[in-house]
C-alpha cells in the first residue's frame, strides 16, 4: 500500500509545499538566494546608478550564474562546458549577462571567505576572458586552459555513464522513478497527456536522436512523475518521463529520462526590436540552439496541459561545477574561464565589425585602480548590497521559522 508522502498531491495543493521549498532554499545561502532571485536581480538594475551600455542585441541567458554554467554533451556524446539553463533567455543586451555572472562570482567568492579584494580581481579577469573571445577565433586557446574546479567537473562528466544517472534520479536501476521528496505522483490526467506526448513524431524523434537510434524503433513510456527540482522555478509544471527504447531496457543507451519542463515569460530584459518566437517553449529551444548548441540539438518545444514546454533528453554528463570552495587563484581562473564561455555564446551570433565595436565598448570606462569597466564594477557593488539586505530579510521570515 502506497505510504501517505506518495499519495497523489493535485496541482492546486503543490504550490504551497513548493512555495515553502523554494523560500527555505533560497535561504540557505547569500549565493543560493542571488540564484534564486532573478526576477529582483533585474528590478535591483533598473534601479541601480551603474549606466549599463546598449550591447548589440544578441541571445543572452538571462540567468547567468555560475551554477547555469558547466558540462553539457551532445547527442553523439562529446562534452563541452556551455551555457546549461536557458529559461530567462532572451534577444537581449550581453552586458545583462556579465553583471549576473559578475554578482554570482562575487557572491560566491564571500561564499569562501575570499577578502574583497579578490572581487576586483575576479571581475578583471573575468572581463578579460570575455574580451578575449571577441577576437577572431573566438577565444579558442582561452578555453582550452581550463581551470582545475572545471577540470574536475570535466572529469567526473567524461566518466559518468546511465548507470550514474541512473543512480541518481532511478530506483534501483529498474524502470520506475522512486516516489517521495523529489517525485509526486502525477494525476490520472497529467498522465494521459504525457502519454499523448510522446506519441507524436517530433517528441519520438528526439528520443531516438542520441547513440543513433531507430527513428522507427519501439518507445515504451515506463514511468512519469511531477519532478520537485529546481529553485526559482519551483511552481511551475516539471514531469520526469522514463522510457524504454528499443528492445533492451536495461542496458546503457535502452533507457531514456526526458525532462519536461514549463516555459513561462522571462524577467530579462528583451531588445525591441528581437524576432524571439511569441511562444515561450520556441523562445528557450531557439535561445538553447543560439547560446549552447551542445544543449539547444536536444531540446523540443511542445504543449502540455495547454501550456508551453520544452524537453530535453537528460544525459550523464549534465552535471553542476562545485564553486562552494575556492582559492583566491581558482576564484580569478575560475572567473576569466567562465566568462569566456559565455563570450564564446555571445560571440558566435555577431559578425567581425559587430564584436570590434563590442570589444571596444568594453575597453572604455577603465580607471587607474580597476581594469575593468565603472559601470561593472558600480551595478555588481549595488546589486550585492541589495541582495544581501534583501538575503537577511528573507532568511529572518522564512530560514527560523519554516512554517512561515
Amino acid at each position: 500500500m502506497m505510504s501517505s508522502k506518495n499519495q497523489p498531491t493535485l496541482p492546486d495543493q503543490r504550490q504551497a509545499v513548493l512555495s515553502q521549498r523554494r523560500n527555505l532554499k533560497m535561504a540557505e545561502s547569500a549565493h543560493a538566494y542571488v540564484r534564486g532571485s532573478t526576477v529582483k536581480f533585474y528590478e535591483w538594475l533598473e534601479q541601480s546608478g551603474g549606466k549599463v551600455p546598449d550591447g548589440p542585441p544578441v541571445w543572452i541567458c538571462g540567468d547567468c550564474h555560475v551554477g547555469n554554467l558547466g558540462p553539457v554533451a551532445n547527442a553523439k556524446g562529446n562534452i563541452d562546458i556551455q551555457i546549461r539553463d536557458v529559461d530567462q533567455t532572451v534577444v537581449g543586451n550581453p552586458a545583462h549577462d556579465l553583471i549576473r555572472l559578475g554578482l554570482s562570482l562575487a557572491t560566491a567568492a564571500r561564499g569562501s571567505d575570499l577578502p574583497g579584494v579578490t572581487t576586483a580581481l575576479m571581475l578583471e579577469q573575468m572581463i578579460e576572458g570575455y574580451m578575449m573571445t571577441l577576437d577572431g577565433d573566438l577565444g579558442g586557446e582561452t578555453l582550452r586552459k581550463k581551470p582545475s574546479v572545471v577540470r574536475v567537473g570535466m572529469r567526473q562528466a567524461i566518466g559518468r555513464t546511465w548507470k550514474h544517472l541512473a543512480k541518481d534520479r532511478i530506483k534501483d536501476i529498474r524502470p520506475t522513478i522512486p516516489l517521495g521528496k523529489r517525485f509526486w505522483p502525477l494525476t490520472d490526467d497529467e498522465r494521459a497527456a504525457v502519454e499523448d506526448l510522446f506519441a507524436k513524431d517530433k517528441v519520438r524523434r528526439l528520443v531516438t536522436a542520441l547513440h543513433s537510434r531507430d527513428d522507427d524503433g519501439r518507445i515504451e513510456l515506463l514511468d512519469a512523475a511531477y519532478w520537485v527540482k529546481g529553485c526559482s522555478s519551483l511552481g511551475r509544471l516539471r514531469v520526469a518521463v522514463l522510457l524504454g527504447v528499443g528492445e533492451g531496457h536495461y542496458d546503457e543507451g535502452g533507457l531514456s529520462l526526458i525532462d519536461i519542463k514549463e516555459a513561462v515569460q522571462a524577467a530579462a530584459p528583451r531588445a525591441t526590436k528581437n524576432g524571439m518566437p511569441r511562444d515561450n517553449a520556441e523562445r528557450v529551444v531557439t535561445g538553447a540552439q543560439n547560446l549552447s548548441p551542445y544543449l539547444g540539438d536536444r531540446m523540443r518545444p511542445a504543449r502540455l496541459l495547454d501550456r508551453a514546454v520544452f524537453l530535453r533528453e537528460l544525459l550523464p554528463q549534465d552535471i553542476k561545477l562545485d564553486f562552494d570552495h575556492l582559492t583566491r587563484e581558482e576564484a580569478t581562473r575560475a572567473a576569466f574561464f567562465l566568462a569566456a564561455v559565455v563570450g564564446k555564446a555571445h560571440a558566435r551570433q555577431m559578425d567581425e565589425a559587430t564584436r570590434k565595436s563590442w570589444r571596444n565598448e568594453l575597453a572604455r570606462n577603465r580607471t587607474k585602480s580597476l581594469d575593468a569597466p565603472s559601470w561593472l564594477w558600480s551595478s555588481i557593488v549595488d546589486l550585492i548590497v541589495g541582495h544581501e539586505a534583501a538575503y537577511l530579510e528573507h532568511c529572518r521570515r522564512y530560514a527560523e521559522r519554516p512554517d512561515a
